[in-house]
This record gives structure tokens, sequence and C-alpha cells, in this order.
């Protein structure tokens, strides 16, 4: 008796069937921490392709992040539409914002987008404790960040309707200064001023509008995750959690 049929008629006398599961063949997407047989054909698409390239010309590298540009050209697209601006609180090079506004045609929308950072990595002094031991530190070490805002402005030459905003959030919070919003993206890789830029654009927020947040479920990122779901839970609000490792908050209509 062969060892197939032995188990098979082992398992039948516990009641149990063995029943052979056919191999799925398919193409698999692997990339920034994420893993899935599901589709992800967008990355085709001649709109998405123009996006990411003009991106990656502005770090002069691919990040592979191409599912996280994929969510935040999809959240630009939803919001543009509403009144008020677009504002992004960690530019770096520019990735995320040269795509967007690519893909948008930025200058036939009539709105301004600003771009806060540093333009020179993190601040150590606004970096717990907490996110020192979880390594958020390193990424100030080689090119990870840009070092100057000179090239930042070379790359944002071609949209006159950006405005850099360089310095520490949320000193320079006060330089934005339109009276509504319809699009946050928060991406400075540790808490503090992630907290402080939400809480102060919440109230310009448009409803409808949405907050993009860049490291909100990232592997590493926990502190950003209490912290922004802290001022959430008091705004009686909810970030939807994605496994790209970004999080969605959506400015009620009512």
């Amino acid at each position: 008796m062969g060892v197939k049929r032995i188990v098979r008629r082992g398992l039948a006398q516990m009641g149990w069937k063995l029943e052979r599961i056919e191999k799925r063949v398919t193409d698999e997407y692997s990339e920034d921490g994420l893993h899935t047989i599901h589709s992800y054909n967008f990355i085709d698409e001649a709109r998405f392709k123009a996006a990411y390239a003009r991106g990656m010309e502005a770090t002069g590298k691919d990040y592979m992040f191409r599912w996280r540009v994929h969510v935040a050209l999809w959240v630009g697209r939803q919001v543009l539409g509403l009144e008020g601006d677009f504002v992004e609180c960690g530019v770096n090079y520019g990735f995320m914002s040269s795509a967007l506004m690519t893909d948008l045609d930025w200058e036939k929308r009539g709105k301004t987008f600003w771009l806060l950072d540093t333009f020179d990595g993190l601040d150590e002094a606004q970096v717990s404790e907490a996110e020192k031991k979880a390594g958020l530190l390193k990424h100030n070490l080689g090119d990870f960040y840009v070092r100057g805002v000179e090239s930042v402005k070379r790359n944002f030459a071609e949209w006159p309707s950006s405005k850099i905003v360089v310095g520490r959030v949320p000193e320079t919070l006060s330089e934005v200064t339109c009276d509504k919003i319809c699009y946050l993206h928060l991406d400075m890789n540790c808490v503090q001023p992630e907290v402080a830029a939400l809480e102060h654009f919440w109230p310009m927020l448009v409803p409808g509008g949405i907050v993009l947040m860049d490291d909100f479920a990232y592997s590493g990122f926990a502190e950003q995750n209490k912290g922004l779901s802290e001022v959430a839970r008091k705004l009686g609000v909810t970030i939807l959690n994605l496994p790209t490792g970004q999080g969605i908050l959506m400015k009620p209509f009512i």
C-alpha cells in the first residue's frame, strides 16, 4: 500500500479528507515591504508611468514606492475638485509631490502646493527616545535626505504655483497663508512635527479633504502611529491603515 493511500485512510478514520491544492501561478507584486498576488495593473498605465518617472527625476533614484505613489495619486485626484490648496510636510527631494503635480497637470488647477521641509534631514531635537531606539536617526546618514534647498528649487521651477517653505515644523506652519486646504501629506518621519501639523491644519481642511500619512502603518514607525491615532481620537475620526504603510484620514462632511 502506497504512502498516500495510508495517509488518506488514516485521515478518513479521523473524519478528514486529503485534497490536492493546485498551485496558483500568478504574477506577484513585491516592493517596499508589500507582497501581494492581487492586481497591480496601474503600473502599466501611461499616466502613472509619467508621474512616477517625474518623481524619480526629482530624486535621481527609484525608491520602489510604486504602490505608495499610486495611493497618493488617487488621493490627489479625489480632492482636486474641492476648495483649498495642497500641503506637503516632509518634501525631501520632492519625489511624491513631483509625481503628484505631474499627474494633476498642476499649473492648470489654480491652486498652490505648499512644500514644507527642513531640507536638511531630521532635527534630532524632535526625535523621541523611542524613535531613536527604533533607528530613525539612521536616515540622517548618507544621502537619504537632501542637504540644502537649491536643488529642490530647481526641481520645482516648472511649477510656479508651488511654494517652498524652509525650516522646522511647527515653527514654519504659520507661513502657509491660505485659509483652506484639501490635501495634506505628512512625511516628516517622526511623531512630534506630524502631530503638530495635523492639529494645525485640521481646522483648515475642507469637508471631504484628505490627510495622507506616509509612515502611519510602516514598520519601525510605531510612535507616529500612536501619536497620530491619539489626535484622530480627540478629533472624533479614525485613520484607515493601509498595507503600503500609509494611513488615510478624511475630514467628515458633517
